[in-house]
């Protein structure tokens, strides 16, 4: 995920906290697609912890989980669980921006970028702690995993929603796509 240049003042109040109702009522005033620059400012001004996010943070035993936070007019808010170990397949966002933010752990981001032949290759790799953000959109394909020992926790904003994403390969040129389910049962979790 690509760290993007501050934006112009005008996008919303860059210094303002917003507790995880207001920014949730903020992206619900969105009809289209969030712009990249709003989604990491206002990611960055979130104040939530993640006893606030608790009953949506379901982990998968083989796999990372994504867990519906909320569901506005033009974009998805997921909770994302990845034990120690586990991480995405490597992909992209096409038609869709991403935001991120740390909750818990410590995310590594492999980037990738396409030879002329259509091989992908990783052209860097960095590492998010609690509270940091970042923000991609697009054909940008990266890779997400916890190399840690512990568990991670992300908050994750695809607006659009984002459910499918086309998958690469580090043997061939196959790209192929990817619907990647999101959890949304949790009061009860059944009968």
């Amino acid at each position: 995920m690509a760290t993007i240049p501050d934006t112009e003042p005008g996008c919303c109040p860059a210094d303002a906290p917003q507790t995880l109702g207001e920014f949730l009522a903020a992206l619900d005033e969105h009809s289209g697609r969030i712009p990249l620059d709003e989604l990491r400012i206002r990611l960055s001004n979130l104040k939530i912890s993640v006893a606030e996010i608790h009953r949506h943070a379901r982990f998968g035993s083989d796999r990372y989980q994504r867990n519906l936070l909320h569901a506005g007019p033009a974009y998805q808010a997921l909770i994302l669980c990845w034990r120690s170990g586990q991480r995405s397949p490597i992909h992209d966002h096409t038609g869709s921006s991403c935001g991120v933010k740390v909750l818990l752990g410590t995310a590594t981001e492999t980037i990738f970028d396409r030879t002329p032949l259509g091989h992908i290759f990783a052209t860097g790799s960095g590492r998010l702690t609690v509270n940091g953000v970042c923000a991609t959109q697009d054909s940008d394909i990266h890779q997400v995993s916890n190399l840690e020992s512990g568990d991670l926790i992300t908050l994750h904003v695809y607006s659009p929603p984002l459910l499918c994403m086309n998958t690469y390969s580090l043997t061939d040129t196959t790209i192929a796509a990817f619907h990647d389910p999101v959890m949304t049962c949790f009061d009860g979790d059944g009968i």
